[in-house]
């Protein structure tokens, strides 16, 4: 039996923001409809390599897929000349369960960690937002920025970041990208005046206040995705409606987390997941002055649904290459 092998170079001959965008809101609404099993992430927890291993497997329904992630995150591996993420995506036949292929996952997952961004802000965002404050400046920030830049017209973005010359990098090629006004700061507070804040680090202690949020502003908290990560105060929360993409898997590992863990927030206070608003469920934004965050921890399914467009392109193009197994 042959199984497709794609490499992070077929996936990214592949994989583009606008098609990533479409397959993950297909998988969202899926999930808001209640059409998937997902169990919740498992972690082996690497203390004294300062990392954890991941595993993410999913089936949908609707469009008769299935597969499973595995996934680490390690954020000293930049010292070592290694991505902080690294995944594999296995495909397999729901009518066998045989393995139909394996994929780097990558560069999968920042274009769908990007997309659920770009998905939320569509639904939850002010149509004539025009600003955007991006704390943090690694590959997860650049792909939130594409994602963002395919439903808003984006005419200055806002960045901070511990390493100038990592501030650098992003701006030399997003400015490349995107044909806008990128202003570097030193202030959290100052890059927290925009429309859209995207917050995309790795952090276990707030870093963005809440008196510097100003109404109106929509929040993509991307970073936190393992339990005692918090990138927003959490009184924050409390004044602002708050979407998750699960509410299971953001009560344990999201922004949510820890202001659930310590009692300041609950899970009724959260008012929706993002499959729900696209799904059309739930509403998403109802006026222009609420604050608004999506909580986003990556789910199984984006992996799904963005790996089988990956797999069916290949097939088609003749991407690839065939290993057999058994």
């Amino acid at each position: 039996m042959d199984i497709l092998w794609l490499n992070q170079s077929d996936v990214k001959s592949l994989l583009d923001m606008p098609s990533a965008m479409l397959a993950v809101e297909s998988g969202f609404r899926e999930h808001g409809l209640r059409k998937v099993q997902m169990p919740p992430k498992s972690y082996l927890y690497f203390k004294e390599h300062n990392g954890d291993l991941r595993t993410m497997p999913s089936f949908m329904e609707e469009q008769d897929i299935a597969g499973v992630k595995i996934v680490n995150v390690h954020p000293d591996n930049r010292e070592k000349g290694l991505p902080t993420v690294m995944a594999v995506v296995v495909l397999n036949s729901t009518e066998t369960g045989a393995p139909l292929a394996i994929m780097d996952g990558t560069y999968l997952t920042d274009m769908r960690t990007g997309a659920a961004g770009g998905v939320a802000a569509k639904y939850l965002a002010r149509p004539d937002s025009t600003v955007i404050g991006m704390v943090g400046t690694g590959d997860q920030a650049r792909t939130q920025l594409l994602a963002l830049s395919q439903s808003f017209d984006i005419g200055q973005v806002k960045t901070t970041c511990r390493k100038p010359g990592s501030c650098d990098a992003f701006v030399n090629e997003m400015q490349q990208s995107l044909n806008c006004d990128i202003v570097l700061t030193d202030s959290i507070r100052d890059v927290c005046d925009c429309d859209i804040l995207v917050t995309t680090t790795p952090v276990r202690s707030p870093l963005v206040k809440s008196e510097w949020i100003r109404k109106g502003t929509h929040i993509n908290a991307i970073g936190a995705d393992a339990a005692g990560k918090q990138e927003l105060e959490s009184s924050l929360l409390k004044r602002s409606k708050v979407v998750v993409d699960d509410i299971v898997q953001a009560s344990h590992s999201g922004e949510v987390n820890v202001p659930i863990s310590t009692g300041v927030f609950s899970e009724a206070d959260i008012h929706a997941e993002l499959g729900e608003l696209v799904a059309g469920i739930r509403p998403g934004r109802e006026s222009d002055e609420e604050i608004t965050i999506f909580d986003s921890t990556g789910l199984a399914i984006q992996d799904l649904v963005t790996a089988n467009m990956v797999y069916r392109l290949a097939l088609e193009k003749g991407i690839g290459r065939k290993l057999e197994m058994f």
